[in-house]
Parts: structure tokens; sequence; C-alpha cells
């Protein structure tokens, strides 16, 4: 089994056992995503992090989309995902890219919708205002930005998030020892999750208004919904 394979039974096995709430997450998402089909007739999305789809793709099929654009870094998971989508009744586009290099494209078209998750929390703070001003400059008027990620409490410091935040991941008893020190070493090479509260302030300065539209259980996992204001 080669590293990508490797890394991507680890992340399989965390959204198969729900270790980050995914299953509710994603019914939380899906209404939103419905309600913004509704709310504009046929409208374009771009998903930024795709990844490979297996929970999303088959709302995404049912959606009445003008078109969709999955974006991943990890160029290795693009085929999945459009496997997954396979049969969708509208145009897609797969691109091997950085979220924040996509955000900040002078040259880009405006979007309906945009959705990210598990993705900007490995943004650093700086690279988060940029991308949530690339974004605003990108979305279309009477557009959303779905968000879901991971988020410090307000006035939680990065170590003291790494340090609760690990030990949840020490009690996943469904994951090997090895893909529990795999989860560890990830979160604390990459992961600078957003603090709730600072976060907010800076959306506002880029013209955006946020709300929380559902809260994990643990005080990590979230989804926001910001509307361009």
């Amino acid at each position: 089994m080669d590293l990508f394979q490797q890394q991507w039974a680890t992340y399989r096995a965390v959204l198969d056992h729900d270790l980050m709430e995914h299953q509710a997450m994603s019914a939380a998402c899906g209404q939103q995503l419905r309600q913004c089909c509704a709310e504009a007739e046929a409208p374009s999305l771009v998903d930024l992090g795709c990844g490979d789809l297996a929970l999303l793709a088959p709302l995404l099929r049912e959606l009445p989309l003008a078109d969709y654009t999955g974006l991943d870094l990890c160029a290795e998971v693009l085929p999945l995902a459009q496997a997954a989508l396979e049969g969708a009744p509208y145009p897609q586009r797969w691109i091997a890219g950085d979220l924040l290099g996509w955000a900040c494209d002078p040259g880009g078209a405006a979007v309906d919708v945009i959705h990210s998750s598990y993705a900007v929390h490995h943004l650093q703070d700086a690279e988060k205002e940029e991308w949530l001003a690339g974004c605003r400059r990108r979305i279309a008027p009477g557009g959303c930005l779905i968000w879901i990620d991971v988020f410090r409490e307000a006035g939680e410091s990065r170590s003291d998030y790494l340090a609760r935040y690990g030990a949840r991941v020490g009690s996943w008893s469904d994951l090997s020892p090895q893909q529990r020190q795999a989860v560890l070493g990830h979160i604390q090479r990459f992961d600078h999750p957003a603090e709730r509260g600072a976060i907010e302030s800076i959306a506002a300065a880029a013209g955006w208004s946020w709300q929380w539209a559902w809260q994990g259980r643990h005080g990590a996992e979230a989804m926001a919904v910001l509307s361009p204001v």
C-alpha cells in the first residue's frame, strides 16, 4: 500500500466510524444546499477540497445545478470524485489545485455557491483572511459560502486546541494505533483552526454576514453559512 492509499484508508476509517460527526454534518449541509437551490435557479457550485465525494455525491446528483466544479490539492482523489458523481445531469469540471489560489484568481468567474468541507483549517490565519476576501470577490450577488470545518473555541490557543483534540483522537478505538498516530501527526503539523469570534470579525471586514448553521458536540466541528453584504 503506497502513502496515498495509507492516508486515504485512515481518512475513510475516520469517516466510516463517524468520528468527526460527518453524518450530522452531511445532513445539515444537505439541508443548506437544497435551500440554496430553492432560492437560486440552477446555481453554479464550486467545491473547494472536494475529496472523493463519498458522502456528498448522492445529494449532489439530485440538485438542480447549472454546473459543478470540484477542486482538490490531491490530484489522486479527483478520479474517485468523478466516478462518484458519474451520471449527474449537469456539466462537471475537475481541478487539481489549492483553494487559496482559486479564491485569489483575478480572472475567475463569479459563482453562486462556494462549498468547502474540512479544508480551510490547513491555511494559516493570514491566508484565511485572503481566502475570505477572495471568495467574497468571486461570489455572485445573492450567493453563499458554506464553510464546514474544525474551529477553536473563542480565546483558545492553537496549542490548547491541539491538546484537547489530541486527547479525543487518543480515544478513537475504532482506529488502529498506527492510524491514530497518523491523525495526531497530521493535525500537529497541518491544522490551524480559525478561532470563533475572531474569524467572524475577519469575515465581516471582508464583506460577509456569518451564521452558525450547525455545531458538533465536541466544540470543534461546525458549519457556517456566509452571505455577501
